[in-house]
């Protein structure tokens, strides 16, 4: 054996993992089966933006071992996650604050917002009481007693039915358990202590955490598995766990995303990184444009070119990229029994989003992959 670890897949997982490694004096062997390490956060240099190939990721968390650990390795700018929604020309700040009640009834004050959202909720309670049921049984349901009908009707019904396919009574309560609101004006879209963007883009982040790591990329861990596995003492296994089992239990399902990326001959096409399209009229439902993530005030016009992408959801197939788990029942059941063969392996360790079939942000990612590498490498 040449290697202590074998680490299958390059993104934030096995990155951080290889990188803790490393520091351990293990020699590791990482390999991924796209032409480039990072994982989704890999970003490509478009007219000298970086653009997120893989979907716009905006890292933030409150975490402070996490945010010192890569700041550590690269300096982050200020960027703060400030979406827009456009409900058919009409722009709502997101998430539901002032600014949003605001321009939704015209209200002044915090308590006129949340006389209105009371009166809504109020509604919402009362249609249950009348259907004999206690607990939303939907998303709709859940969605009307969080903020009422106004704002479910214009920023969350199409735009949720367009990410995942189906209607929202079709959807189980549990996805939206909690909706921000907030009787401030604040536009800033996460709670966390810390957000920010690698300066330089997000390769500059992989590269740090790669740094003196063997790597090699356009190898499919699948094509020669068992020489693989024998160059190893361990493996790090950040794929998707049915593959790893050959689909021995079905698939397990996924939604998809599809990307139609332009470059326009504008400095400024949107003025925003992220806006929502939360109007079924309209088949995408975001754009984003770059530049925004790593780019401020006039230094926005020091490129007369700007980078948009439109976001379509899509069904997953095999042999598409796999975003986001679909957690019903029938999914949740199949996994459990993958897990149950994953958790007798001694050799395997499975960690990050597809091997653990959760969707995870990257800092959660990150600190997953830092615990289970105190736990192996003490």
């Amino acid at each position: 054996m040449n290697y202590d670890y074998l680490i299958v897949g390059g993104g934030l997982y096995g990155a951080t993992f290889a990188h803790l490694a490393r520091q351990k004096g293990k020699r590791c062997l990482v390999i991924d089966k796209r032409p480039h390490t990072g994982g989704n956060i890999w970003c490509e240099s478009v007219e000298g933006i970086h653009v997120h190939r893989y979907g716009a990721h905006i890292f933030h968390t409150s975490d402070k071992e996490v945010w010192d650990f890569v700041n550590g390795l690269v300096s982050f700018n200020r960027y703060t996650n400030a979406p827009v929604a456009n409900w058919k020309g009409e722009l709502y700040n997101l998430p539901f604050n002032m600014n949003t009640f605001n321009r939704m009834w015209g209200v002044i004050t915090p308590q006129e917002a949340e006389e209105k959202l009371a009166q809504q909720r109020a509604e919402a309670v009362e249609a249950l009481r009348q259907a004999g049921v206690n607990e939303p049984r939907n998303l709709e349901e859940q969605a009307l007693l969080l903020v009422g009908r106004d704002i479910y009707e214009r920023l969350i019904k199409d735009y949720t039915q367009k990410q995942w396919g189906r209607p929202c009574r079709e959807l189980p309560a549990f996805i939206i358990k909690r909706l921000p609101v907030r009787m401030i004006f604040d536009n800033n879209y996460f709670n966390d202590a810390y957000q920010g963007i690698p300066i330089g883009g997000y390769n500059a982040l992989t590269e740090k955490l790669l740094e003196g790591v063997e790597v090699r990329t356009g190898v499919d861990f699948f094509t020669d598995r068992a020489a693989l596995e024998a160059c190893a003492d361990k493996v790090i296994y950040t794929g998707p766990i049915d593959e790893y089992y050959d689909y021995r239990f079905g698939h397990l399902e996924y939604r998809t995303v599809r990307f139609e990326t332009e470059v326009l001959d504008t400095p400024n096409a949107q003025g925003n990184a992220v806006v929502n399209y939360t109007s079924a009229e309209v088949p995408y439902t975001r754009i984003i444009e770059h530049k925004h993530f790593e780019s401020f005030g006039p230094e926005v016009y020091a490129n007369p070119k700007t980078v948009i992408s439109r976001e379509y959801s899509t069904e997953w197939k095999p042999g598409m990229e796999p975003y986001y788990p679909v957690n019903n029942e029938r999914n949740q059941s199949l996994y459990q029994q993958y897990k149950a063969l994953a958790d007798r392996e001694e050799k395997v360790l499975f960690g990050g989003r597809l091997a653990e079939y959760k969707y995870y942000d990257m800092a959660p990612v990150i600190r997953q992959a830092m615990d289970a590498a105190e736990r192996a490498l003490q």
